[in-house]
């Protein structure tokens, strides 16, 4: 990505001296967040995804709109599903909040409708604090030297060795698990099936569902937990998923080049099932999480 991302967001509308953003709205769609985007001219929206290493386009946004965008080289992708090769784009203009700038590496992926223009991953959230109220759904940018995350962090959360990726700690009955912080994940929580056998949960299947990555689908089953601890928060009876027996899935990341994974071992994805109550503030740069239930 070229330097006109950092540009961008220090011309956000941020108010002086605070270097705060005013609350953005955005919209929720089957669990994705979406913000307005203009992309060559054309208005469409960007999903917002914690969980994917690379900016992405959307092919049928492309088709439906006859684009001849710059083709960059190919690059293979790893989804939950399968590995892929898949063409990039250069020097793609694109408008968020009012501010042009350009693109590079933007993969051609599937995203379903052409409304759904483009993915957001990590480019966008590592420069600043985002901050997302899922229950009023909106979301604002703060500098870092307006919140010390290290002191307000109340979730165990790292920046993943290898990747950069925040990942964070959750106890699921009893057994403790890091898992990949995905505001991509539209679903619930989800581990591979060697965390759900020790967890206890492969005797407690309730039924299947159809898990969409972004190469292909899967088979997942899934079960209800008792309690999930998630920071300073118990939730009873959160429902998991985990892939079928036989299935092959890469539950650390979506949309990520192909690197070997180091550090702590992430076996899973959490979701909007688990944030969707909360305000989540997220540090991306540094692996940092703070969640709260807003006042009622």
């Amino acid at each position: 990505m070229k330097r006109y991302l950092a540009l961008f967001l220090l011309l956000l509308s941020f108010k002086a001296p605070s270097a705060v953003s005013i609350w953005t709205d955005f919209t929720l769609d089957n669990g994705h967040i979406f913000i307005p985007v203009t992309i060559d001219g054309i208005e469409s929206r960007a999903m917002l995804d914690s969980g994917a290493q690379l900016n992405s386009i959307n092919k049928a946004f492309i088709g439906k709109h006859e684009l001849s965008l710059d083709q960059g080289q190919f690059v293979n992708i790893k989804g939950v599903h399968k590995v892929e090769k898949r063409r990039t784009y250069r020097n793609v203009t694109v408008d968020i909040f009012g501010t042009e700038f350009e693109l590079d590496s933007l993969v051609e992926s599937s995203l379903g409708h052409h409304t759904n223009g483009m993915l957001l991953g990590a480019g966008f959230f590592y420069n600043f604090i985002v901050q997302l109220d899922y229950p009023h759904k909106k979301m604002r940018l703060i500098t870092r030297d307006v919140v010390d995350m290290g002191d307000a962090a109340n979730v165990k959360s790292v920046s993943q060795k290898g990747t950069g990726m925040p990942i964070a700690q959750i106890d699921i009955d009893g057994v403790t698990l890091w898992l990949l912080v995905d505001t991509g994940n539209a679903g619930t929580i989800l581990i591979d099936r060697s965390a759900a056998s020790k967890i206890g949960l492969l005797d407690k299947v309730e039924g299947t569902s159809t898990s969409f990555g972004a190469n292909g689908f899967g088979i997942n089953e899934f079960a209800t937990s008792s309690v999930v601890r998630f920071g300073p928060y118990e939730i009873d009876n959160v429902k998991i998923s985990f892939p079928a027996e036989g299935q092959k899935t890469n539950l650390e990341s979506r949309y990520e080049s192909l690197s070997r994974m180091k550090g702590k071992r992430v076996v899973g994805l959490i979701g909007y099932d688990l944030l969707k109550d909360f305000i989540v503030t997220l540090d991306y740069k540094y692996g940092k999480l703070h969640i709260i239930l807003p006042e009622s």
